[in-house]
């Protein structure tokens, strides 16, 4: 086994030293393009998606359980598949009871939706052990428009913002790659304006990786963390006093 070098304190500590002004600066990018993500325009959602929730039939609106943000996270359960995606599985043991509620706390929903049938996903939910809302969209173009159920019968098929020639070309073809329709997953940000919804932002493939705490999920969304630091201002109409010490 490749283990680290062993050195002496002092070598350790000028070497982290440096680490630390990288890992600074990195902190720094990141609310830059968080900004930024914060900046992009939205998009009137004019369809009129169907879901079925624990509670029946659901609009695209209902699944915002009254609040002005509402993530999606895509998770892979196709219609005739036993039991869901396993990595999607991981990520799903990895939200608690508390991560929810820090997300509630700032109007944001997070909800799971999956093509599977929705007595399938409630047994599969059940035997998990998982206590957040999650809808199917069986029978809804919802996974198709979002570009997270590929089949070029329905809609040409595009993932992670590429299409197959160009994900041929950027040598990621393994994506869309099998026997259609294939599942993917994603993250998929909306903002409520009454009871207009519009989309804001989705993120696929490993880009979902870099989600995590209950401020990395708010980063993804139009009105972020709503705290008086973030850019641009006026996103939140009783912001958080809570900032990040950009001073060191």
């Amino acid at each position: 086994m490749d283990l680290p070098e062993v050195v002496t304190r002092e070598e350790w500590l000028a070497a982290r030293k440096e680490l630390l002004a990288r890992e600074k600066e990195l902190t720094r990018l990141r609310d830059q393009l968080n900004a930024d993500r914060r900046r992009l325009p939205m998009v009137k959602v004019e369809k009129d998606y169907r879901f079925e929730g624990a509670d029946g039939p659901v609009g695209l609106v209902d699944l915002f359980e009254g609040n002005r943000q509402l993530i999606v996270y895509h998770f892979m359960f196709a219609p005739d598949w036993p039991e869901g995606c396993p990595s999607c599985a991981a990520t799903a043991d990895e939200i608690s009871d508390g991560l929810l509620d820090h997300l509630h706390s700032r109007d944001t929903t997070l909800a799971f939706v999956s093509r599977a049938p929705l007595a399938k996903i409630e047994a599969y939910q059940a035997r998990k052990g998982w206590r957040l809302p999650w809808y199917s969209s069986y029978g809804s173009e919802f996974n198709y428009d979002f570009h997270v159920t590929l089949d070029d019968s329905v809609t040409p098929i595009e993932y992670n913002y590429r299409t197959p020639s160009e994900h041929v070309t950027a040598g990621s073809a393994y994506y869309i790659s099998g026997r259609q329709p294939m599942e993917e997953h994603g993250h998929s940000a909306f903002l409520r304006v009454g009871h207009t919804v519009y989309h804001t932002y989705s993120m696929y493939a490993r880009a979902t990786e870099t989600l995590g705490g209950s401020y990395y999920y708010l980063d993804i969304t139009a009105m972020g963390r709503q705290e008086e630091w973030e850019e641009p201002k006026g996103r939140s109409a009783e912001p958080r006093t809570a900032s990040p010490d950009f001073a060191s």
